[in-house]
């Protein structure tokens, strides 16, 4: 009795498990029959309760999301390189190739021509003389005297694809300086020569900014925005590059090879080249590699604002450009802040995906742990400007014991390589007693570089071009912004307006401010005493309107500490090619008009006719309309003068001047 009940128990187990099975094999049979285009805009979700369904990739949910990224974590063991592992063999099992950049730097030079000694002090004469002579210099007029400072000195090197190359050097040796000038993101104050090439390519030939990410040093992010916030901000104005293309050729050529990908990495990949205006996969997977998740919904703050860490900001800064679709990386000092360990987890995410992917990745670190060291594949050691060694790490210490010194065993390899070119520290590593110890400098080393085996390889390399028809038609991008001209003024418009409403305080208190100020100027220019027989009577009335424009004026003045917060990120924001410039202004003063029509409109409602003015209702729109725009004006002159100015203290100089300008030849202190 027993064994026949088992039996049945056991048959009707494997009933349900084939109707499951033929369920699931049923919907992705009508998911195939689709065209791509809806194809890869649909999946096939499991909920939390098992039930599975077909849903639309861009109405998933954040909890769906996560639920989504906990399964495929939890499914590898929290194993990055399973991860990615599995990723990588969807697209090998259908031969399809991600687009790869190789960057070469030929006779790279870059000087600066700066003051010294006292000239160089930020000084009021020396302002005026540095100026002046720059003029003067611009007409051809004066050649100036200034000192050439040579920042990098005539170095050559390859950074390969699918390798995670570590940048080294002590302080000033120039690392920011490569880095920026491989970014094609160099200022216009430095003399250049050399060039630089991706995939053969010269800088000029695609759009620099959208192939490649620059992390700079410099933490800046708007204070009243969250964590997640920035980074979907982010990811929307970068777009998804190249990654709906490919997801379009790897829905394609799955579905002609009959291959059945997993429901949970399909829906990953999907959102994560669909993009959208929601909370994105992308946003939740980068929170989650950078441990940005416990903060995820913290505002990121500042001086004045309770927020996120310092440490928090750093990967914050990291993010923002991980979240993008660039193939080539450059982290300037990414560990600033950041404890060993979170180092650690930050830097395998990124040799992972960076072999994965095949990305191009450089980082430049000033005194990485032993373990995050050993996570690199090359490693570049530059100092005083000029490249002491560039290779595979394994064979940076045979150069040195080529050279003559050797590396403790105990001794971490990173500041062994940092001290053995420094002229304090060097001696301690000499290990040839038969020879007495003698200073070698920088110069040396490089020169002794070009004989090494190494640096011989790397020059028959750069002997020979790179072929440009091995150039993947996406791996670089032609295109000047993520997205076009109508999704980013949208996205600019719900942004800006996200911050007035976080900001509402400031918006509130003017408008609170202005009520209180008509009320005083209602009775003091009250019509009962208002006379109409003499001429100072007239110059009454004016004085009454005088003082209602100067107010009116006077409160478009806190435009300039707000704009000066976000000019930081403004600026970051134009130079990594998320939006021209006028994105952000022209969303800026339509979002601007309400509150002009508000504060203009209550006013002239108050103090209009108690004031006694004409009660023509056409002279009342008049000087509704002559507010309106002189409070317009006031909102763009002191955006003006706070983008001029750049600085508090310089752009509320500049402000009270002009606001004294316009009280003094208003045609009322001193007539015309």
């Amino acid at each position: 009795m027993w064994s026949s009940a088992f039996t049945r128990s056991f048959s009707y187990r494997e009933d349900d498990d084939d109707e499951d099975d033929d369920e699931e094999a049923l919907r992705w049979a009508v998911l195939e029959r689709l065209p791509t285009f809806n194809r890869v805009r649909r999946g096939i979700f499991q909920n939390a309760d098992g039930v599975s369904n077909e849903i639309e990739i861009g109405d998933l949910e954040l909890q769906e999301q996560k639920l989504v990224m906990d399964r495929l974590f939890s499914s590898v063991g929290d194993d990055v390189q399973q991860f990615f592992s599995r990723m990588r063999q969807r697209f090998d099992a259908v031969d399809l190739k991600f687009p790869k950049i190789e960057v070469r730097f030929e006779k790279l030079k870059i000087d600066a021509y700066v003051h010294v000694g006292s000239r160089a002090l930020p000084t009021i004469p020396n302002f005026i003389f540095n100026t002046t002579e720059a003029f003067l210099r611009q007409l051809r007029i004066v050649p100036g005297k200034r000192t050439k400072l040579s920042i990098l000195d005539n170095v050559s090197g390859i950074i390969k694809p699918s390798r995670l190359t570590l940048l080294l050097g002590p302080p000033s040796s120039g690392k920011t300086t490569l880095l920026l000038a491989l970014a094609g993101r160099l200022g216009p104050g430095l003399q250049t020569s050399g060039k630089v090439t991706y995939n053969g390519h010269g800088l000029n030939e695609f759009v620099p900014q959208r192939t490649s990410a620059y992390v700079s040093q410099e933490d800046s992010h708007i204070a009243e925005m969250t964590v997640r916030e920035t980074l979907e901000f982010s990811g929307r104005c970068q777009g998804v590059g190249s990654k709906y293309d490919m997801l379009l050729e790897l829905s394609r050529r799955e579905k002609n090879a009959g291959i059945k990908p997993d429901e949970d990495l399909d829906i990953f990949i999907k959102a994560l080249a669909l993009g959208g205006d929601k909370t994105s996969i992308a946003v939740e997977y980068i929170l989650k590699i950078l441990g940005l998740d416990i903060c995820a919904d913290t505002l990121v703050g500042d001086e004045m604002l309770k927020g996120i860490s310092g440490g928090q900001k750093k990967r914050l800064t990291t993010g923002e450009l991980l979240v993008g679709p660039a193939r080539v990386l450059f982290m300037d000092e990414i560990s600033t802040g950041l404890d060993s360990s979170t180092t650690y987890q930050i830097i395998k995410y990124l040799r992972h995906s960076t072999r994965a992917l095949d990305g191009t990745t450089v980082i430049s670190l000033l005194q990485p742990a032993p373990e995050t060291y050993q996570l690199f594949d090359d490693v570049i050691l530059l100092c005083e400007g000029q490249i002491v060694y560039q290779g595979p790490c394994a064979s940076a210490l045979d150069f040195f014991a080529f050279m003559g010194f050797k590396c403790p065993e105990r001794k971490n390899v990173a500041d062994f390589l940092q001290e053995v070119i420094s002229k304090k520290d060097q001696e301690q590593y000499w290990s040839v007693p038969e020879c007495a110890y003698e200073h070698i400098p920088v110069v040396k080393f490089a020169e002794a570089f070009r004989s090494f085996h190494v640096g011989k390889s790397l020059s028959k390399k750069l002997l020979v071009p790179f072929d440009k028809r091995r150039n993947h038609p996406a791996a670089l991008s032609t295109s000047s912004y993520g997205m076009n001209v109508a999704e980013l003024l949208k996205t600019s418009f719900s942004w800006q307006l996200l911050l007035m409403k976080r900001n509402s305080f400031i918006y509130v208190f003017r408008f609170v401010q202005l009520l209180f100020v008509a009320i005083i100027t209602m009775t003091v220019f009250f019509r009962t005493k208002m006379h109409h027989q003499t001429f100072e009577d007239g110059g009454i009335y004016l004085g009454a309107l005088y003082f209602s424009m100067i107010m009116i004026l006077f409160n478009g003045f806190t435009e300039v500490s707000m704009l000066i917060a976000k000019l930081p990120v403004l600026y970051k924001h134009r130079e990594l090619g998320f939006y021209p410039g006028w994105v952000y202004t022209l969303p800026s003063w339509v979002l601007s008009i309400p509150s002009s029509v508000l504060e203009s409109g209550m006013w002239v409602a108050v103090t209009y006719y108690v004031v006694g003015f004409d009660p023509q209702i056409t002279r009342f729109s008049r000087q509704f309309l002559l507010f309106f725009f002189l409070h317009q004006m006031s909102l763009s002159l002191f955006r003006l003068i706070a983008s001029i100015g750049r600085n508090m203290i310089i752009a509320n100089t500049f402000g009270s001047f002009a606001m004294l300008v316009v009280m003094a030849l208003g045609g009322f202190i001193i007539s015309k």
